[in-house]
């Protein structure tokens, strides 16, 4: 009788915990399902439910060159940003990680900074900056400002997956004759792949998803699409920036979707 009613009640709270996490993911997804199917919307402004079903905005958002042209250099920003991030923050980290030097809490609090700091207070140094040195207005100087914001996650990411790699790995391979860089990297690197490939994935999401470092530095010829979504709302708004907010979504989906199989594969290789 008491293991019956112990299973009754483990059952109960197991059922409540998934009828919570459930209620939870709609009450998340339910504002994104319904910019979905604005985007698809046949009246020229935004109202829900439409009226009738076209595709005209995205035909707009490819074909207005307004449009098309900051989704472009949103997509010029995002790739090198995330393969710079993900080097710089995969290199910090290990070196925070095997080495002990004297600044060290200082230095994983500089790179941590722009996760913690107000971005507002991020955009206005950049901003500062960025106008004595030539760097406003360009591609170079979206870039370097959106690798400072996205560096933090691929360090957090990475530093993460080391602490659990058992060094004793690479001191027998390192004792066996190998250099520092051959154990890196046939050793460590494929034990904490998994995490530089999401801290890769996060890197591009966050970038694509910027907009307050961008609204500062970016100018109405270069101007990431987060920026042309922004000055669309202050002036004549069309369900065009629902197209836009639907494909940041699943851009976000497929990277979240990619990370987990990568992950996957990875316990299943080793």
């Amino acid at each position: 009788m008491i293991s019956g009613a112990r299973y009754g009640g483990e059952l109960f709270w197991s059922r409540l915990r998934a009828v919570i996490c459930i209620l939870a993911v709609l009450y998340l997804v339910a504002p994104l399902i319904i910019v979905l199917i604005i985007s698809f919307s046949s009246a020229p402004f935004l109202t829900f439910p439409p009226p009738g079903f076209s595709m005209q905005w995205y035909q707009n958002l490819f074909g207005d060159p307004t449009w098309f042209g900051s989704l472009l250099t949103s997509v010029k920003i995002l790739v090198p940003t995330a393969i710079i991030a993900t080097a710089i923050g995969t290199a910090a980290s290990y070196g925070l990680a095997r080495s002990n030097f004297i600044g060290k809490p200082l230095v994983t609090g500089f790179l941590m900074a722009p996760m913690v700091v107000p971005v507002i207070i991020v955009a206005i140094g950049v901003f500062g900056v960025f106008r004595k040195v030539g760097l406003f207005g360009n591609l170079s100087g979206l870039i370097i400002a959106h690798t400072v914001l996205t560096v933090p996650y691929v360090v957090a990411t990475v530093s993460a997956a080391l602490t659990v790699v058992d060094q004793r790995l690479e001191q027998a391979a390192m004792t066996l004759g190998a250099t520092p860089l051959v154990t890196f990297r046939r050793i460590t690197l494929p034990l904490i792949l998994p995490a530089i490939l999401s801290g890769l994935l996060f890197a591009m999401v966050i970038s694509f998803d910027e907009l307050v470092v961008s609204l500062f530095i970016s100018t109405p010829t270069v101007r990431p699409v987060t920026v042309q979504m922004w000055s669309n709302i202050r002036g004549a708004v069309d369900p065009t920036i629902a197209a836009v907010a639907t494909i940041i979504f699943l851009f976000s989906l497929l990277a979240l979707v990619a990370d987990i199989i990568a992950r996957k594969r990875t316990r299943l290789e080793s």
